[in-house]
């Protein structure tokens, strides 16, 4: 299997260098001041183009995982995690990315980016468990261990 890379578009380019340079950044209405990710030709809110990139601190919540058993990508072993993350710099943006932790990750849980080199061509984003120098306070403080989606069950699919 040849495995799934992401695909640039026009969207979506300026993005993905700016990853390759690790680089976090999310776009900001000009009009409106809406931040948004993915990238998108305009706003959702006021529906303008005119937009620029601004850099973001590469931070969020654990809102849940799953357990993959797909080959998507051949230097990836199987079964891996793959987390959704409820960015800190969007409201209500909920980014995917591979699980860099050492541990099984926990619902509410304060993340941090990493960025992982594929080969010259392509840099992905994976989330790590926070540190207290990462934000400030000691990590793990938002967790929530008592529930929340994927708590009991962390395959699905």
């Amino acid at each position: 299997m040849a495995g799934y890379r992401p695909e640039q578009d026009r969207d979506s380019r300026q993005w993905w260098e700016r990853v390759a340079r690790r680089e976090f950044a999310v776009q900001r209405c000009d009009t409106c001041g809406t931040a948004r990710l993915p990238a998108r030709a305009f706003c959702p809110a006021c529906r303008t183009e005119a937009w620029h990139w601004e850099e973001a601190e590469p931070e969020g919540m654990i809102e849940s995982w799953i357990v993959n058993h797909q080959p998507f990508m051949p230097d990836l072993r199987e079964p891996y995690l793959v987390v959704m993350v409820r960015l800190a710099a969007v409201p209500g943006c909920l980014v995917f990315g591979n699980w860099n932790g050492d541990r099984s990750p926990r619902y509410g849980e304060r993340v941090r980016a990493s960025f992982r080199p594929v080969d010259d061509r392509l840099t992905l984003v994976d989330w790590k468990p926070a540190t207290t120098d990462d934000l400030g306070g000691s990590a793990g403080d938002d967790a929530r261990e008592g529930g929340g989606p994927g708590r009991d069950r962390a395959e699905s699919r």
